[in-house]
């Protein structure tokens, strides 16, 4: 019997009346040494239950394996610290997740095939689905209530019944979980839709919703659809997530304490949706594509009741006393904030220009015809794109079926113009100064589609492309890894400004490490490093202003800063600060 089941209005957990009340908290979104930390102010929170998905694509890099289990990546580590804590574990391995993640958790090698019918029953997708259980699970078994382990239940799929009907894929994989000895509560979740609760449903497996407002209405459909069984809400959204050129989104705490207060008046389990949201470090955002491409920034904040650096905000203790109403509360005092690095001036005194460097990046392709970064193998940053322009004076490049998702040009090193998926762009007037002039085009990869239709669209040159209606041919397409930046060759910068997307190097000394945000005014679009650790995407577009710098990527003595600027900049320093700028703020 598992250690989680239900009754007709509840949950029972080990034969006990048990309610969830649970907070999402993305292992893979939190640096691994403040795991413990983001745990325990879970707990004194009053929850008594986290939440995390699993990103497939991280833990399975390549179709054959091996399973990446450290680092940001080890799962079992995790669940060992929040049993630690005395906390259970509601584990959502997809494996769809969505989540505002780089491709919603599918890895690319998977979605970059266009004849794979993905999220149903075909089985070249199922295959690979199982292939990963087979990998994954054997890992998590120790971890299950059933082996005295945190997990008590497992969720199958995610909103599916926003997506597709294929009620065979669903079956499917409960199925892969149960025959792979996963004993516990299974759980399905959908919007609070009748639709949706309908095709996203499976006999024999808990239904729960997914809301952030009008609770009676949405407890109401759920119990609708299900007139037995607990009444839970697996994502009670009391934030949400950004856009680059959008506002930074907030909710106001006392209104997001009086749902929360709602749903536990009303006797139900509740999962709160972002207990501690983090950060998309690296290249790990994902994007959203509904009439137009729009990249998610690189802060999670998501306006949770933990902030980014995990101090307890304006809903942690709005939440506490909430919960408290209903739920015993630790005896102990609210965490308090962290400490934070003192103010800190950082001179980038040397530069390397990006696109010279190219070269010992990486090998190029020789093609006749631009291909894609999927096809370079390169997943995610960037790509270059090199060939020559036949005609010299004033022309058209077009470019076939435009670029995926930013592109900027260059001829003969200068900067001519940028296309940006985003406003559809697929044509660029331009100057050539002579014939045989060299074209080069840098193409960045913002983020792959994380919901809908769309997950898997290729990134790079999509397609030919043309000058005054002539094709051009003959291109080297060259990957740009960006994972060991320790052979740039870094050169005294001097005083010109730098026109072209350089790398820019400077150090700093810290004293006793604290968490700190990295603020780049004069600064424009590019990546940032801080002791090798890639903090993720900056740019001045907005909403977010500053990066978060975890403290454990800082040591004590000298620490090194490195940027990739992509567009021309006077700025020769940066500044790391003690408060967050996340932009100006939209309430809903």
């Amino acid at each position: 019997m598992p250690a989680l089941t239900t009754t007709s209005d509840g949950f029972l957990l080990h034969g006990e009346p048990f309610r969830i009340i649970s907070g999402a908290l993305h292992y893979f979104r939190v640096h691994p040494d403040l795991w413990s930390d983001r745990l325990r102010k879970a707990r004194l929170m009053g929850l008594n239950t986290v939440e995390t998905y699993i990103p497939w694509n991280h833990h399975q890099p390549g179709p054959e394996g091996p399973l990446v289990l450290d680092g940001f990546l080890d799962l079992p580590r995790f669940l060992r610290l929040a049993q630690d804590e005395e906390l259970r574990v509601l584990l959502r391995p997809g494996p769809f997740i969505c989540a505002e993640w780089d491709g919603g958790g599918l890895p690319d090698w998977l979605t970059s095939d266009p004849d794979i019918r993905l999220r149903t029953s075909d089985p070249r997708f199922t295959g690979a689905v199982d292939r990963y259980l087979d990998l994954l699970l054997p890992a998590l078994r120790p971890h299950m209530a059933a082996a005295g382990g945190p997990v008590i239940a497992v969720q199958v799929e995610n909103e599916y019944g926003a997506y597709g009907d294929d009620s065979a894929y669903l079956k499917h994989l409960a199925d892969a979980f149960r025959s792979r000895g996963v004993e516990e509560l299974l759980f399905t979740c959908d919007q609070a839709d009748p639709g949706h609760l309908a095709t996203g449903s499976l006999p024999g497996v808990l239904t729960t919703g997914t809301f952030g407002s009008r609770v009676e209405q949405s407890l109401g459909r759920l119990r609708e659809h299900r007139p037995e069984g607990p009444l839970f809400c697996a994502e009670f959204w009391i934030g949400w997530f950004d856009h680059w050129g959008g506002p930074h989104h907030v909710r106001d705490a006392a209104d997001a304490a009086a749902d929360l207060d709602r749903l536990l008046s009303a006797g139900a389990s509740v999962n709160i949706y972002m207990f501690h949201g983090g950060t998309n470090f690296g290249f790990t955002n994902g994007a959203n594509h509904k009439h137009a491409y729009t990249p998610t920034v690189t802060s999670y904040d998501y306006d949770a009741a933990l902030t980014e650096c995990g101090d307890p905000g304006p809903k942690y203790h709005a939440f506490r006393e909430v919960i408290a109403r209903h739920a015993p509360v630790p005896d102990e005092p609210a965490p308090a904030p962290s400490a934070k690095l003192p103010s800190t001036t950082v001179e980038l005194s040397g530069r390397a220009a990006l696109l010279p460097l190219a070269g010992s990046l990486a090998a190029a392709v020789h093609t006749d015809m631009p291909v894609t970064m999927d096809e370079l193998g390169q997943r995610t940053g960037y790509a270059l794109y090199r060939t020559t322009l036949p005609a010299g004076g004033e022309g058209l490049l077009h470019f076939t079926r435009g670029v995926g998702d930013r592109a900027q040009v260059f001829v003969d090193c200068a900067p001519v113009g940028v296309l940006e998926s985003e406003r559809h762009d697929e044509s660029l007037p331009v100057r050539v100064p002579r014939p045989g002039a060299t074209l080069e085009v840098l193409v960045e990869n913002m983020g792959g589609v994380n919901y809908g239709p769309r997950i898997g669209a290729p990134k790079g040159l999509l397609g030919p492309v043309s000058f005054n209606g002539t094709d051009l041919t003959g291109w080297d397409c060259r990957p740009l890894p960006l994972d060991d930046l320790g052979a740039v060759p870094f050169a005294p910068a001097g005083d010109a400004a730098a026109t072209v997307p350089a790398f820019h190097r400077g150090t700093f000394d810290v004293g006793t490490p604290a968490d700190a945000f990295l603020s780049l005014p004069g600064w424009s679009k590019g990546q940032a490093w801080v002791n090798g650790f890639h903090l993720g995407r900056y740019w001045n577009r907005g909403p977010q202003r500053t990066l978060y710098v975890p403290a454990p990527v800082l040591r004590p003595g000298s620490n090194e800063l490195v940027l990739l600027e992509l567009h021309g900049t006077t700025a020769t320093r940066a500044l790391l600060t003690d408060t967050p700028d996340l932009g100006p703020e939209n309430t809903w």
